[in-house]
């Protein structure tokens, strides 16, 4: 059972801003665009890891 509120209210936004700052933003920058891209892209993988997350968590134990 996945968690709605951690995939859909953290993960998805997350991916978003990080792609939008990586594409949109990073090239408008002249000197710091480098960390603006290293920005934007450790947003979006961090909003995958918490997407991920959200899909495996559960709470319930899970007992086998």
């Amino acid at each position: 059972m996945a968690s709605r509120a951690i995939t859909v209210g953290v993960g998805i936004p997350m991916i978003v801003v990080g792609a939008l700052m990586a594409v949109l933003w990073a090239p408008l920058e002249g000197d710091i665009q480098p960390t603006v891209e290293f920005v934007g892209s450790l947003i979006g993988i961090l909003g995958v890891v918490f997407f991920i997350s959200g899909l495996f968590y559960t709470k319930e134990p899970v007992l086998h």
